[in-house]
């Protein structure tokens, strides 16, 4: 399931911390795991807790906790909205109904394509700069209008046509 490439990464990782807190190393091998698989599964989260000596739940809640892990497959795509407070009260509820009409998806789905996964998420640290949105957890996305919202979707899909 895991790559003995992985497996370096790991050793790697737990390295960096001294023997008895090699559970510190959590987040770095599930990271490890999405970066392989494209998401975290049950099986994934046994061997890191496994391999770090840790309960089960306890690499469970971290992965359920943090939106960066994907507890199953998602598009090529993952657009999340922040839906928080202060940017519910600048328009981010409004591009996140936007997208789900033009992705004709709901929340936490994948288009029939698969190239995008929808997710509402917490604070992004940029509520100024709202409605912002993170795609594939990496890109953030700042004033998304609806019409930079459809330039978005609409050059993501064209691009994937040129490949």
């Amino acid at each position: 399931m895991i790559s003995e490439e992985s497996k370096v990464r790991f050793a790697k990782e737990v390295a960096k911390y001294p023997p008895d807190q090699k559970q510190s190393a959590v987040m770095a091998c599930l990271t490890i795991v999405q970066q392989e698989l494209g998401y975290v599964s049950p099986e994934s989260e046994q061997y890191v807790a496994d391999y770090l000596g840790m309960a089960p739940m306890a690499v469970h809640e971290v992965t359920s906790f943090y939106n960066m892990y994907n507890q199953k497959p998602v598009g090529k795509y993952k657009i999340n909205v922040c839906t928080n407070l202060p940017c519910q009260l600048r328009d981010g509820g409004k591009a996140l109904a936007h997208l789900k009409a033009k992705l004709g998806i709901d929340e936490n789905q994948t288009t029939s394509d698969g190239f995008f996964t929808l997710q509402q998420c917490e604070c992004l640290g940029a509520c100024a700069d709202s409605p912002v949105l993170l795609v594939n957890d990496a890109t953030m996305c700042s004033f998304m209008t609806n019409d930079k919202l459809d330039q978005m979707i609409d050059g993501l899909r064209s691009a994937e046509v040129k490949s």
